[in-house]
Order: structure tokens, then C-alpha cells, then sequence
């Protein structure tokens, strides 16, 4: 009976160790679940949080760029004879103005006349040589800005546009 008393002791024992052992492993392995799931959300609310904070920058630039756009002003399309000796050359040019407010489009529309003929007296003063290629265009783009501005009381032409230009 004593041996019995010692086996069953003993396999008590190994039961309580293995109990123990046992709860020790179920332990761990929620420590371990618990520190995923932590680990999971963590990462969720970071990327979450730095998707709003670059959609919101999105936003305030596009909203940025629409504030400096100002008003688009058409000044139509003018033909003119270049001034070269055999007077053979015409120029067809649609322009374009692009402002810093839109109150400029409206001071431009009354004084469309005036701006018309400055412009007619600029364009055929021009030679051939003088508006072909890139940097003759780009030279008038800023002759007709800067007269522009100086008609402009309030705001300023900021760039022109030539939608179409034909030398013949």
C-alpha cells in the first residue's frame, strides 16, 4: 500500500507539473494572441491616421491652387500684317490672359477698345523674324503682358495664352 501511496503521489505530482506546465502554455499563448491584436490595431490607427493627414494635405493644396487662380480673359483673335517689306506675311493670333482676380476681367472688358488697338499697333509692328520660334513668342508674351498690367488698376496679369497662332 505504501507503493501505491508513492505511485499515486507521484503520478499526482506529474499531474500538478503538468497542470502547471499546462497553464503556463495557455498563458503564453494569449500573452502572444493579446500582443498581435495590440500590435494589429496599433498599426491600423498609425496608417489610418497618416491616410487623413494626407488626404487632408490633398485637399488644402488642390483648395490652394484653386485660390490662385484668378480670372481667364479672352481678347480674342487678331490678324494683322507683319511688317516686312514685301507685306506678303500675316499673323492670326487668339489670345488669352490669365489674372491675379477676377474684378481684372471686368476692368478688361471696358477697356477692350483701347486695349484692341494697342495690341493691333504691337502685332504689326512685329517682323517675321521677330515672332517665329519659341523665344520670339515668349518675347511677346511679355510685351503684351506688360502692357497689359499697365492699363490694370487693380490685380495684375500673372501669364497669356496663345490658343492659336498662324504666321502666313
Amino acid at each position: 500500500m505504501a507503493r501505491e501511496d508513492k505511485e499515486n503521489k507521484e503520478e499526482n505530482g506529474e499531474e500538478v507539473k503538468e497542470e502547471k506546465g499546462g497553464s503556463k502554455k495557455k498563458f503564453l499563448k494569449w500573452i502572444i494572441i493579446g500582443t498581435v491584436i495590440l500590435v494589429v490595431v496599433v498599426a491600423g490607427f498609425a496608417g489610418w491616421k497618416y491616410f487623413q493627414k494626407s488626404s487632408a494635405s490633398k485637399e488644402k493644396t488642390k483648395q490652394e491652387s484653386m485660390v490662385q487662380i484668378g480670372g481667364i480673359w479672352d481678347l480674342g483673335s487678331l490678324i494683322v500684317n507683319l511688317m516686312d517689306g514685301s507685306g506678303e506675311r500675316y499673323l492670326k493670333v487668339t489670345v488669352k490672359v490669365e489674372t491675379t482676380t477676377k474684378e481684372c476681367s471686368s476692368e478688361l472688358n471696358t477697356l477692350k477698345p483701347k486695349i484692341l488697338n494697342d495690341m493691333l499697333d504691337l502685332l504689326s509692328s512685329k517682323k517675321y523674324k521677330d515672332v517665329v520660334g519659341y523665344d520670339g513668342k515668349q518675347q511677346l508674351r511679355e510685351e503684351i503682358m506688360l502692357r497689359l498690367n499697365n492699363y490694370l488698376s487693380m490685380g495684375r496679369v500673372k501669364q497669356v495664352y496663345f490658343t492659336e497662332f498662324v504666321i502666313q
